[in-house]
């Protein structure tokens, strides 16, 4: 379990994040939400260790985070970034198999190999996996990266997941896709935190939900007790309307029209 309490973290003199706390449980998936600059992804870094806080304490499994070893941290929790940058061609298979370098010295076994060819079969990228990484689309980079993070924790007991933004790039079937394999995981018992900007897939898919505005914590808890019109309108400073889903057990989330936006662009 990650146990965040009373976390700030400035840039400089900019401050980023003011005094969050939130836990994060095994068996749960956490979706933090927020407008672009609310502090979700430096919140992220503070949660894999990136970086350090300046104030507060984050604890991983009742251990400061600072004090566990990197190589026992790999072990349980593996971290997909924003950006992936590769400065060689490496094939699918090559990618996926880094996850599990803290596994093997040298040479990885056949085990290894067959859990990278899980994780590419759990993404759906089976056909590519002799492919270049940088000859696939958007959406196939974000998924091989994917695979890579879960073939690092595929065998962890009580493992986490933190995910920055895992649906960019991804299609419709491949967002719902992303998140099914996240809730699969919890059902086996992992954590999952990951940072979503479409709140109607937040208020399907999250056990829990962290709202943040300029890196101070609106709202935190289930979604239908957080996802309402008036946290997210202080969150993202545009008005919504909330319906019943038509098959599910959680609010449709509508944004109201902006009247007289376009006026501007009248010709």
């Amino acid at each position: 379990m990650f146990d965040v309490q009373h976390l700030s973290y400035q840039a400089g003199r900019k401050p980023l994040l003011r005094d969050v706390s939130l836990q994060a449980r095994p068996g749960e998936l956490l979706a933090i939400v927020g407008a672009n600059g609310a502090g979700k992804s430096t919140l992220l870094r503070l949660l894999s260790g990136d970086v350090a806080p300046s104030d507060g304490l984050v604890q991983f499994d009742g251990q400061p985070l600072a004090s566990i070893p990197a190589a026992m941290l790999a072990r349980r929790r593996a971290v997909l970034t924003q950006q992936h940058t590769l400065s060689l061609a490496f094939r699918v298979q090559e990618l996926v198999l880094m996850g599990r370098y803290p596994y093997f010295r040298g040479q990885p076994s056949a085990h290894d190999y067959a859990v990278v060819a899980d994780a590419l079969a759990t993404v759906g990228l089976s056909a590519l996996a002799e492919r270049s990484y940088p000859t696939l689309s958007g959406g196939e980079q974000q998924r091989a990266q994917l695979a890579r993070v879960l073939a690092q924790v595929w065998e962890a007991e009580l493992g986490f997941l933190l995910l920055d933004e895992p649906l960019t790039g991804l299609d419709l079937n491949h967002q719902h896709h992303t998140l099914d394999v996240a809730r699969a995981l919890v059902q086996r018992g992992f954590g999952v935190v990951a940072v979503l900007h479409d709140l109607n897939l937040a208020a399907q898919y999250a056990d829990q939900v962290l709202v943040l505005r300029q890196g101070a914590v609106v709202a935190s808890g289930v979604p239908a007790a957080v996802l309402t019109a008036a946290h997210i309108e202080h969150a993202f400073d545009i008005a919504v309307e909330l319906l019943p889903h038509p098959s599910l057990d959680c609010p449709l989330i509508v944004p109201r029209p902006r009247a007289g936006v376009g006026a501007a662009f009248s010709l």
